[in-house]
């Protein structure tokens, strides 16, 4: 599950109304190869169903889902609580997986896996090639006055970054799940797949109303991330 979260851009000198296009013209391919890698490795894995849905597609239609590709972030935009939402999961039939279970948790970490290489490919190159007043411009969090360039290449870093340490929290139905699912005896299975779908209005709950967890989850990593910009 690929969740789209622009975590408290505004606070961080991002601000969503001077560079919107710029933003989702780095979010939405990001979000796509994200879902689209979950497909690929279960199909490496022997389970063809996202071919089968044709959803190994970098076109962004058949990823779009109503409630939380566009109803969810609309009003959550609209009334000032900052973006949040997520993209049609792919489908994956673990079943037919040759090793479930373990190459179940492979499928659900390769899309973290790719926002990573992605960010870590994105900040080298901002650092490589951005001029130093350029730079300056991004520690200041003049976004929009660099070049569009660079501004593609920071934002695409910064996005993929929060969408990798998101989905890596281990709550259902969030890839990092897979972690604690993999260690749970099998004999748990059947309950726990009964109530892994009421998880959901918990994170959005995290998302609004408790964002100084989400700040001591994503610091570190940003932080991280930002070695590579100098």
């Amino acid at each position: 599950m690929a969740a789209l979260v622009l975590y408290r851009l505004v606070q961080r000198g991002i601000s969503t109304y001077e560079i919107p296009i710029v933003l989702f013209i780095v979010l939405i391919p990001s979000i796509i190869i994200h879902e689209v890698t979950h497909g690929l490795v279960a199909l490496a894995f022997g389970d063809d169903t996202a071919k089968r849905a044709g959803r190994l597609t970098l076109n962004p239609l058949p990823h779009i889902d109503l409630i939380g590709t566009i109803i969810v972030p609309a009003i959550l935009v609209m009334t000032g609580l900052g973006a949040f939402g997520w993209a049609k999961p792919v489908p994956v039939n673990v079943a037919r997986l040759r090793s479930p279970r373990n190459q179940g948790l492979m499928v659900a970490l390769a899309g973290p896996a790719v926002n990573i290489a992605m960010a870590t490919a994105a900040g080298i190159a901002y650092g490589a090639l951005a001029p130093y007043h350029v730079k300056e411009l991004a520690f200041s969090g003049q976004i929009s006055a660099q070049p569009l360039l660079f501004q593609v290449l920071l934002l695409f870093g910064y996005v993929n970054v929060i969408l990798a340490v998101f989905n890596l929290i281990p709550i259902p139905p969030l890839d990092g799940s897979a972690i604690l699912e993999r260690m749970l005896p099998s004999s748990w299975w059947p309950q726990y797949l009964r109530i892994r779908h009421l998880f959901l209005p918990l994170i959005l709950v995290v998302v609004i109303f408790a964002p100084g967890v989400l700040e001591a989850i994503f610091t570190p990593a940003l932080g991280l991330w930002g070695h590579l910009l100098s």
